[in-house]
C-alpha cells in the first residue's frame, strides 16, 4: 500500500497553517518545501505545488488581525498577498535551479469543458519543460455567491490531481494524522494509517476549520481524498513541518494517513462528477429506470426543471445522478413531456432529440457503471 516506488507525477498541496509562524508567512519554511520539491525532480518525478496563503500574507501587509471574513477585504488581501506569495516562491526555487509558474483558477475554468482542457494542456506543457506549476484559486475574483469559487484549496488540489491524472497526492496540515476523534478534545483519539473506504464514519470522525485565516478542516480533506480516489490517485495527509515529510512519506515510512483510491473512472466521468451542478431535470420513474438501463434521458419523461443552465451544463437528474444538458433549460422547459419526434420540428433540424445521451450520466451510487 505504501510503494509509491512507480509514482510519476505528485501533486502537494500546503494548507495556511503550515505556512504560518506567528502573525505571518514562514519563509524559512518555503525555502524548505522548495528543496523537498525539488527533490522530487531530481529523481524524475513531476511535482504539481498547490498552495495557500495569498490572503493571509495581504493582511499581513496590510496590518489587519484576523479573522479576514469581509468577501470585499478578503479579495483585497487576495491581490495583495498572491504576487508576496509567488515571489516568495520564485526565489525559493530559483536556490534549486528551478522555474515556477503561476495559475490562479476558479471553479468556472474546470465547469467548462473546452477551458480545463486548455488548463491540462498548460499544465502538462509546463512539467515537460521540467517548470513547477503552482497553483492557487484566485481569491481576488472568485466568490461563493457568483459560483465561482472552490471553497477551499483541499478541494481544488483533488481536483488538480484528479484532472491531471496524479499518482499521489499530499495534503500537509497540521495535524499528523486522520483520528477517530477530535485529538484536541479527546485525549484518547486514536491515528487512523490507513482509510480503505470513505464511509459516513470517516465523515463525522472530521472537525471544524482551521487558522484564522484558513477555510479548510480536516472534513474538507477527507472530501478531497473522495475526489481523488475517483482518479485512482492514492491520498496521503501528514504533518506539513514533520522533517523531510514529503520524501519520507514517498519512501513509505508509516506516517500520517493513507487514503486508498477507488476503481479508477474515466476523464469525462470524472468531470462530470466532481462539477457542481447548475440546475436539475425532474423525471419520473420510467425515466430514471430507462436512465439506469444505459438509455437516453427523452423530453417525454421529463416533469419539471429547476434552475437555468445552458447546453453542455453539468446538471442532477433527480437527486440520483449528475448529468451533461443536451438541451438547455428554456428549451426543455418548453419540451417537458413531449415525445422526441417534436423537438426537431420545434428547434430544427439540427437540435438532438435528447436532453442526455448515456455517456454523459453519471449514478452517483454507482459512478462506475457497469465497470464496478
Amino acid at each position: 500500500m505504501r510503494n509509491f516506488s512507480s509514482a510519476k507525477r505528485v501533486v502537494v498541496k500546503v494548507g495556511t497553517n503550515t505556512l504560518t509562524k506567528g502573525s505571518g508567512i514562514d519563509m524559512d519554511y518555503i525555502r524548505s518545501l522548495a528543496g523537498q520539491i525539488a527533490q522530487l525532480h531530481r529523481q524524475g518525478k513531476q511535482a504539481i505545488l498547490v498552495t495557500s496563503g495569498a490572503i493571509g500574507m495581504g493582511a499581513k501587509r496590510l496590518g489587519l488581525p484576523g479573522p479576514i471574513t469581509d468577501m470585499q477585504t478578503r479579495q483585497a488581501c487576495a491581490a495583495i498577498g498572491q504576487p508576496l506569495l509567488m515571489h516568495e516562491y520564485h526565489d525559493a526555487f530559483a536556490e534549486q535551479g528551478l522555474i515556477v509558474a503561476q495559475v490562479l483558477l476558479t471553479s468556472e475554468v474546470l465547469k467548462n469543458r473546452k477551458s480545463y482542457l486548455n488548463l491540462k494542456n498548460a499544465i502538462e506543457a509546463l512539467l515537460k519543460m521540467g517548470v513547477i506549476p503552482i497553483i492557487n484559486e484566485n481569491d481576488s475574483v472568485s466568490t461563493a455567491e457568483i459560483g465561482t469559487a472552490f471553497g477551499d484549496n483541499d478541494r481544488l488540489s483533488a481536483l488538480v490531481a484528479s484532472k491531471i491524472d496524479a499518482d499521489v497526492l499530499i495534503l500537509l496540515t497540521d495535524i499528523d494524522a486522520l483520528y477517530d476523534k477530535n485529538p484536541k478534545e479527546h485525549p484518547d483519539a486514536q491515528p487512523i494509517k490507513v482509510v480503505s473506504e470513505i464511509s459516513d464514519k470517516i465523515v463525522k470522525a472530521a472537525g471544524g476549520k482551521g487558522s484564522i485565516y484558513s477555510t479548510g478542516g480536516m472534513k474538507t480533506k477527507i472530501m478531497a481524498a473522495r475526489i481523488a480516489s475517483y482518479a485512482g490517485c492514492r491520498v496521503l495527509l501528514a504533518h506539513g513541518r514533520e522533517k523531510d515529510v514529503i520524501r519520507r512519506l514517498l519512501d513509505g515510512e508509516d506516517l500520517g494517513t493513507l487514503f486508498m483510491p477507488k476503481e479508477k473512472l474515466s476523464n469525462r466521468t470524472r468531470w462530470i462528477l466532481n462539477n457542481a451542478a447548475e440546475g436539475t431535470i425532474w423525471v419520473d420513474d420510467g425515466a430514471m429506470k430507462a436512465l439506469r438501463n444505459h438509455k437516453s434521458l427523452l423530453p417525454s419523461g421529463i416533469r419539471k426543471i429547476e434552475g437555468t443552465f445552458e447546453v453542455g451544463a453539468v446538471v442532477m437528474v433527480n437527486d440520483a445522478a449528475k448529468a451533461v444538458a443536451s438541451l438547455s433549460s428554456d428549451e426543455l422547459k418548453m419540451l417537458a413531456g413531449k415525445h422526441s419526434r417534436e423537438i426537431r420540428s420545434l428547434l430544427g433540424p439540427d437540435r438532438r432529440d435528447v436532453a442526455a445521451v448515456p455517456e454523459d450520466i453519471v449514478f452517483l451510487d454507482n459512478p462506475a457503471g457497469d465497470l464496478s
